[in-house]
């Protein structure tokens, strides 16, 4: 895409902001700067806003007590935050983008059928993170949806081209601009505020349905930071302890992500609310005249970084099933034109799809659950059972490598597994109260969602038995003999010439 010689990866900084050099290419040791103390505090803002809390109106819709929904939450959340911690863990050891390792399963070509569950996430999220911003500012001030959604949109599209650096240090003073205020709201509704005589205390009980739904929905919301997580951390240093990795990714989403939750179920229940903006405002108004559009504003604001997140790996995902097809130039035209098609295709849904936005959630989640799980049990068993952490990175970026065009392994895995899980599917609009579809193997339970579980078992297993005619050792010996000159003259064309 570029006929210039230098490095794709050289950025112009000329003293100020620069657009990260780097996308779908291999980040070599020597740049390696980021540092491990990032990763608590990023992800503990991946989870620390009122889309989070928007879960926790899930189970109240259902008939779910706070108390209940907190837990299934809870549970929930820690479950999912496992794969996606884990997940966490290749970034360092291999310098690539999440969807560019996913190679090794499905193939240089095969991979595209990954890539579109995986951008269906990406931009699927966008679409209800605007969806909840501009229902939420229109119910809170008035102000009109479009030019709301064009400006939010905006923003994430220009801190996903600048990327990496700017968007861990704009995750970093959302996350100091928005955690007094969100312990304040915690607090506050602890005393009561927000709450009036005249309302009605909500008739919620306990059902197992309603809470494997918010378990199954909690799962799933962390589960789909896999595809993500590896983007972010592999600008760290290779040697970066694996445990220790995995523990901050795990604690900083999981424990945000649980108060969140639970926050959200219990202003539903106490305020009835269904929306999480206008309840931010309620208890708001409530302490402090005014205080309530502040909280509404800094919640929007604190939520800006997320819709860059998405957006920055729906690039890389968009980037890489191009190369995929035909092998492209990495270059930040690449990465500008891009991020422009993506927001171009979000704007257009976000105008057209409109509607109940917990129903909206609820739908999204789930979908987006089944989409996932399969190629989560696929990566996870070959990079922790099967090849152990050990693959030949150059290969990678090449459709003649040992990883193949295709690699039906991978494939037939990620299918096995969805077709098992259909019979278990149960989707539930919660705003109609109406099934949108039950397989019958769903029905059997009453409804009880066990489709990701049986996704995971049969799409893990298939594959790990498939992978058993892989010759490991042919692998070993091509992988011992590659260095990262190697990897830079294949990974990142013209970087060899120019060190």
């Amino acid at each position: 895409m570029s006929g210039s010689t230098q490095p794709v990866h050289a950025a112009e900084t000329g003293g100020g902001l620069a657009i990260e050099g780097h996308s779908i290419d291999y980040i070599p040791e020597s740049e390696r700067h980021a540092r491990l103390g990032s990763q608590g505090p990023f992800w503990f803002l991946g989870n620390f806003h009122f889309f989070t809390i928007s879960i926790g109106f899930v189970g109240p819709a259902l008939g779910l007590s706070a108390l209940w929904t907190t837990l299934a939450g809870a549970l929930g959340i820690m479950f999912g935050t496992l794969f996606m911690a884990f997940h966490g863990s290749q970034g360092p050891e291999m310098g690539l983008p999440q969807m560019i390792q996913s190679r090794a399963q499905f193939g240089y070509r095969g991979v595209v059928l990954a890539l579109l569950a995986t951008l269906f996430v990406f931009v699927g999220f966008n679409v209800v993170n605007v969806t909840l911003i501009i229902d939420g500012l229109n119910k809170v001030f008035g102000i009109e949806p479009i030019p709301v959604a064009c400006g939010v949109i905006a923003v994430g599209a220009l801190l996903s081209i600048y990327g990496h650096d700017l968007m861990h240090k704009a995750f970093k003073w959302a996350l100091m601009l928005t955690l007094p205020l969100y312990a304040l709201v915690t607090i506050a509704l602890a005393f009561g505020a927000g709450q009036t005589e005249a309302a009605e205390p909500a008739s919620l009980g306990f059902s197992w349905v309603a809470f494997a739904t918010q378990f199954a929905i909690a799962a799933s919301y962390n589960i789909s930071y896999a595809p993500y997580v590896s983007d972010y951390s592999r600008y760290l240093p290779k040697h970066t302890s694996r445990a220790k990795l995995i523990a901050a990714v795990f604690l900083g989403a999981s424990l945000s992500g649980g108060w969140m939750i639970g926050l959200g179920a219990w202003l539903a229940q106490l305020l009835q609310a269904s929306d999480a903006l206008v309840a931010l405002d309620r208890v708001g108004s409530a302490l402090l005249p005014g205080l309530g559009n502040v909280l509404v504003l800094v919640s929007v604001l604190g939520f800006l970084p997320v819709i860059a997140l998405n957006t920055y790996s729906a690039m890389l995902t968009l980037l890489t099933g191009i190369d995929s097809v035909r092998r492209i130039n990495p270059t930040p035209r690449a990465r500008v034109l891009s991020i422009l098609a993506i927001t171009l295709v979000l704007l257009a849904c976000v105008l057209s799809i409109r509607g109940n936005g917990i129903s909206i959630l609820n739908t999204f989640l789930v979908l987006m659950l089944y989409f996932l799980v399969p190629w989560t049990a696929v990566n996870l068993v070959d990079y922790f059972f099967v090849r152990k952490g050990r693959y030949a990175i150059p290969h990678f970026f090449t459709p003649k490598g040992i990883y193949g065009a295709w690699q039906l392994r991978g494939i037939v895995a990620y299918l096995v597994g969805f077709a098992c899980m259909v019979p278990f599917f149960f989707i539930f609009d919660a705003a109609a109260g109406e099934e949108v579809f039950v397989g019958p193997m769903a029905r059997l339970l009453d409804g009880v969602d066990i489709a990701w579980l049986v996704g995971l078992v049969v799409s893990g297993l298939t594959y790990f038995i498939l992978s058993r005619s892989l010759d490991l050792e042919a692998e070993r010996r091509i992988i011992d003999a590659i260095s990262e000159r190697d990897i830079l003259a294949v990974a990142r064309p013209g970087a060899s010439q120019a060190s």
